[in-house]
């Protein structure tokens, strides 16, 4: 009888996981149908596959959730109004397209930007970017998610930006990290700035404190052979990306 509760207690968990994203998942095809997406935008929905993703890093639309580096808003679009009557969210770091456009719209004024004084910039004849801040000036956050931005970071960079995901979120709290696949180990070359190898990535964000907790292959692809820049007419839409997922112990 004790395993038979305990069986019954394990399924009833299970379901009201997934009955947690049925809510989300409404939410994020209403917010992917809306008509503030571009046709383009709406277009990579096949490839990028945001609704598997965000499932997959365990969205919910209570959540205090942050994101670093949204450019030009692609995923700004889509996790702001899930979290919009329920939670909180936060963009930080590179917000200066969405703070000129998306954060004006009606539906996003919610939208709290913060780590203004920091600084991405490239230092003179370097290859990469790096990020000098503060801190993102959130506390206790649910979630801190990052979409195709570590490459472009040096090392330096890349610290202090797994640093301040480290500091603003809550014990619990889920990084959540996605980009375009570089062998492992390989140097660097012209055909790769783009790219980063996750054992690396791995490396470096536990280093930080984070624990892995997991991978997902939603975002593998097979014909990629990594050989070529993320802009070439031949993997334009179709890299690799790894997509990882850490907890703030």
């Amino acid at each position: 009888m004790k395993y038979l509760l305990s069986a019954l207690l394990i399924v009833a968990a299970g379901m009201a996981i997934a009955d947690d994203f049925d809510a989300v998942e409404a939410k994020l095809k209403a917010a992917m149908a809306a008509e503030i997406r571009t046709d383009a935008e709406k277009e990579r929905d096949r490839n990028r596959r945001p609704i598997q993703t965000l499932e997959f890093f365990g969205l919910r639309d209570d959540m205090k959730v942050v994101e670093l580096l949204p450019g030009g808003g692609w995923y700004t679009k889509l996790l702001a109004p899930v979290v919009q009557d329920n939670g909180e969210f936060y963009a930080a770091l590179g917000t200066g397209r969405v703070s000129k456009s998306l954060i004006t719209e009606p539906g996003f004024e919610d939208v709290q930007v913060v780590a203004t004084d920091s600084k991405v910039y490239r230092k003179d004849g370097a290859r990469l970017y790096t990020l000098e801040t503060n801190g993102l000036g959130v506390t206790d956050a649910d979630m801190v998610l990052t979409f195709r931005n570590y490459h472009n970071f040096d090392a330096e960079g890349r610290a202090a930006m797994n640093k301040a995901a480290f500091d603003a979120l809550k014990p619990g709290g889920v990084y959540a990290v996605v980009d375009h696949t570089r062998r492992h180990m390989e140097g660097d070359t012209p055909e790769n700035r783009r790219r980063i190898d996750p054992v690396l990535a791995i490396h470096e964000i536990q280093a930080a404190g984070f624990e892995f907790v997991d991978f997902s292959d939603l975002h593998y692809r097979a014909d990629d052979e990594l050989r070529y820049e993320v802009g070439r007419k031949t993997v334009t839409g179709n890299t690799d990306r790894w997509t990882l997922k850490f907890v703030k112990p």
